[in-house]
């Protein structure tokens, strides 16, 4: 079901300011911001080894990205796990008994089609499922 680490976000109270630090860190580019309005978020992205990282700093209080900040703060805030169908992968971790957030697949950026999987039922981890073909 799994094929591997599609990208993994971490969550800022800052974007500016976090896309210097991981500059630094990193070396690596990291693109302009960009916004997804329906997620209520900004946020920069850049590749590391093939994985995408992503700094995403919530603009919509009311919105699940600034809930979490709120809850537990800065930090890691999500893996994304690159499946071949979204859907399908959706019907399969059902299956096993964890509860799927999302009846349908949501806009992410670029071509990226996610659902969430239930924390609850991971362990607490706050893991999605994203169907790519980049």
């Amino acid at each position: 079901m799994i094929k591997q680490i599609h990208h993994i976000n971490f969550i800022v109270r800052d974007l500016d300011a976090a896309i210097e630090r991981y500059r630094a860190l990193f070396g690596a580019p990291i693109s302009a911001p960009e916004t997804l309005p329906q997620r209520g978020v900004k946020l920069a992205r850049f590749r590391l080894s093939g994985i995408w990282l992503v700094l995403v700093q919530p603009l919509d209080p009311s919105g699940q990205p600034a809930q979490y900040l709120e809850k537990h703060g800065e930090g890691f805030f999500l893996m994304s796990c690159q499946v071949d169908n979204v859907r399908k992968a959706a019907q399969q971790a059902s299956a096993q008994g964890i509860n799927v957030l999302d009846s349908e697949p949501r806009q992410g950026l670029d071509d990226w089609q996610v659902m969430d999987l239930d924390p609850d039922d991971l362990f607490g981890a706050t893991i999605q499922l994203v169907e790519s073909h980049e």
